[in-house]
């Protein structure tokens, strides 16, 4: 598949999106289908996920918080039927250096032991 996508469209995309715009609405500014902008959406994001675990190293701070942050994906967890797995309820476990605000390490997951101590 060919990535004929001009540069200009990219970043107003990947702009709208950080803005909190909506994926149908970016659609509709932009006039790029919605299947390419999640697509450049996962690109991007993984592109992200690499700087950040090559950058944050060696990060002096004296003290690190850690937090948890809700949300959900397609539908909240007392919506969600038993079969369905990858909707319902999600949580961002971060650590925030206090002094820098810098956010050395997150982890996306189920509110479980199992992802807790995967983050810690």
């Amino acid at each position: 598949m060919a990535n004929n996508l001009p540069t200009e469209k990219k970043v107003l995309a990947v702009s709208m999106l950080a803005e909190g715009s909506s994926i149908r609405s970016t659609e509709r500014v932009t006039g790029v289908h919605r299947d390419t902008i999640m697509r450049l959406g996962v690109r991007v994001g993984e592109a992200c996920a690499a700087i950040h675990d090559a950058k944050m190293r060696n990060i002096k701070s004296t003290e690190i918080q850690i937090d948890e942050i809700w949300g959900f994906i397609g539908k909240k967890k007392k919506q969600t039927k038993a079969w369905e797995e990858d909707v319902g309820d999600v949580w961002t476990f971060i650590a925030l250096a206090q002094d820098t605000k810098i956010i050395p390490a997150f982890h996306v997951g189920k509110r479980t032991m199992i992802h807790a101590q995967a983050f810690l």
